[in-house]
C-alpha cells in the first residue's frame, strides 16, 4: 500500500525559510509527478509546485523566486525549500504523488496528511 509522510512544517517569522520533504512507500515505481499543494483557510487548495520525472518544474506565480522543489528518487522523496516566506503562505501543505501502486493498477494519485506552515508578520 502507498504511504506518502510529509515532514518539515512549523512557525516561522516573515523572511525566513522552511523545507518541506515528502517520502513515499509502498511501490517498486518511481512517482511520474511529485508535488506541492497549500490550503489556507477558507479558500481552495492550489498547486505551489510540482516536479514530474522528467525534472522540469511548474511553480504557482505567488512563489516563484522564492521557493524550490526537487526530487531525490533513489530515496523516493521530494523536498520544497521555501525562502523569503511571506504571511500570505501561512497554509496547510500538501504533498501530492502520483504513481503507479503495483504492476496490476494503473497511476493513482496519492495525498499526504498535510503539515501546516505558519509565518509570522
Amino acid at each position: 500500500q502507498v504511504q506518502v509522510v510529509e515532514s518539515g512544517g512549523g512557525l516561522v517569522q516573515a523572511g525566513g525559510s522552511l523545507r518541506l520533504s515528502c517520502t513515499t512507500s509502498g511501490s517498486a515505481f518511481s512517482a511520474n509527478v511529485m508535488g506541492w499543494y497549500r490550503q489556507a483557510p477558507g479558500k481552495q487548495r492550489e498547486l505551489v509546485a510540482r516536479i514530474p520525472n522528467s525534472g522540469s518544474t511548474d511553480y504557482a506565480d505567488s512563489v516563484k523566486g522564492r521557493f524550490t522543489i526537487s526530487r531525490d528518487n533513489a530515496k523516493n522523496t521530494v523536498y520544497l525549500q521555501m525562502n523569503s516566506l511571506k504571511p500570505e503562505d501561512t497554509a496547510v501543505y500538501y504533498c501530492h504523488v502520483a504513481i503507479r501502486p503495483s504492476v496490476f493498477r494503473s497511476i493513482t494519485d496519492y495525498w499526504g496528511q498535510g503539515t501546516q506552515v505558519t509565518v509570522s508578520s
